[in-house]
């Protein structure tokens, strides 16, 4: 019994396809290059944005924070409760020690 050697012979069709394998390949890893690409720019433009958005929220609220402690400053309420007719009873005042 003799083997026979068969020649691996690429047909032309499988010699078509892996042409076209070779071709379409980089063209898809481009394009999904350039779509990552653009996905990651508009997110990165989100994040600049919310970051100028807290930025300004923060000025907000310190200018806040000063106006409330301006309004909750002692002379401020000293003069309101001398608007209102109010005043300091000393001797309605009890200190307990032990």
């Amino acid at each position: 019994m003799k083997k026979r050697n068969r020649s691996m012979r690429i047909t032309k069709g499988e010699r078509m396809i892996y042409v076209l394998g070779a071709i379409i390949s980089p063209i898809c890893i481009l394009i999904i290059q350039i779509f990552c690409g653009a996905t990651i720019g508009n997110l990165n433009i989100s994040v600049e944005k919310l970051k100028y958005e807290i930025n300004n929220q923060d000025k907000t609220n310190e200018s806040l924070v000063m106006q409330v402690n301006e309004l909750t400053s002692y002379d401020k309420l000293k003069d309101v409760v001398k608007d209102m007719g109010l005043a300091y009873n000393y001797d309605s005042i009890i200190v307990i020690e032990k």
